[in-house]
This record gives structure tokens, C-alpha cells and sequence, in this order.
């Protein structure tokens, strides 16, 4: 397992560093760190990731989007050419994502078109929570939602992704 960083290590990290640290958490999206560096020290895990979530609620919708619109699409062409950040290879191959038959790969291009085309960003939904069949289940659920909640949905399941991913990365403190 690679090295996990401690949140003391962390909480005595100049931006540059916390950012090296932390960076990947949010899909290719480093501000979201460099907004949270601000408020350390972090006295636990859950607080750096409130510190997190709050700086992507405080971003705006642009903003917001463009963090949406980082996620690859589930068993989408970056997948299939091997361009994943090495945080989504993981999360989509523990879903189950890199080993669907013909038939599903296609259901998956077929809904991530449709998707995007609706909303204009990709699906996202925590894949370390769910397996193929049940994230092929809440495509059509999700494709009859509105636009603004679909917003909502998207930011509520990258801040289960970017607790999964700290929890990964963050070495707990040890109970007293």
C-alpha cells in the first residue's frame, strides 16, 4: 500500500504540498484542496472532507460543472484507452466495469450518450458503492430527474468519491 499521510502531516503543509498531497481526491480537480488548505488545521478526517465539500458548494455553478464534467464517463472511451486517473481505473474495475460482455458495454455507451445529451456532463455515481448491473439500474432513474437535481445528485455522489478517496490516502488517528 503507498504511504498514507497523516492529517498532522498534513496540517503542517505549506498549499503547494497539501495540494501535492490532496489534489487528486476531487477528478483532476486540485482548487478544490487548494480552497481547503485554508482552514486547517484539521482536527479529523471528516473535517477536511466538510472543508472539502464546503469549497465545492461555495464554487458556483460553473465551477461546479467543470468538476462534474472531470468525472470520464463509466466504461466510456478514456476506460477503454487506458486514460483514467489511477484513483478511476480502480473505482470503475471494482464495479466490475472493465470486464463487461459486448451487450453491456454497449448499454453503458448507449446511456452515457443519452446522458450526456440530457444534461450536458457525464453520470457520476460512486462506483466503489455499487456494481455494474446496479449503476446500469440507475441510468433510466436518473436520465427522468431534472437538470438541478441532477446537479445536486452528481455533487452528492463526488463527495462520497472524495471521502472514499481520503479515507485511502489519510491515515486515521489512533484510538486513545
Amino acid at each position: 500500500m503507498p504511504h498514507r499521510i497523516t492529517l498532522a502531516e498534513l496540517n503542517g503543509r505549506d498549499r503547494e504540498g497539501f495540494v501535492a498531497a490532496l489534489g487528486h481526491v476531487f477528478e483532476r480537480s486540485p482548487w478544490v484542496a487548494a480552497a481547503a488548505w485554508a482552514r486547517r488545521p484539521f482536527a479529523g478526517l471528516e473535517e477536511l472532507h466538510a472543508a472539502m465539500v464546503a469549497a465545492v458548494a461555495a464554487a458556483g455553478e460553473e465551477r461546479q460543472l467543470a468538476l462534474i464534467r472531470a468525472h470520464p464517463d463509466l466504461a466510456g472511451r478514456v476506460a477503454l484507452a487506458g486514460r483514467l486517473t489511477p484513483q478511476s481505473a480502480g473505482e470503475q474495475a471494482a464495479a466490475g466495469l472493465t470486464a463487461l460482455s459486448a451487450d453491456e458495454l454497449a448499454r453503458f455507451q448507449v446511456y452515457n450518450a443519452a446522458y450526456k445529451e440530457r444534461f450536458g456532463f457525464p453520470f457520476v455515481i460512486c462506483a466503489r458503492e455499487h456494481k455494474k448491473d446496479a449503476i446500469l439500474a440507475a441510468f433510466p432513474v436518473r436520465l427522468a430527474n431534472g437538470r438541478d437535481d441532477e446537479i445536486r445528485t452528481a455533487l452528492d455522489e463526488i463527495a462520497k468519491i472524495a471521502w472514499l478517496r481520503l479515507s485511502d490516502c489519510v491515515a486515521a488517528p489512533s484510538p486513545r
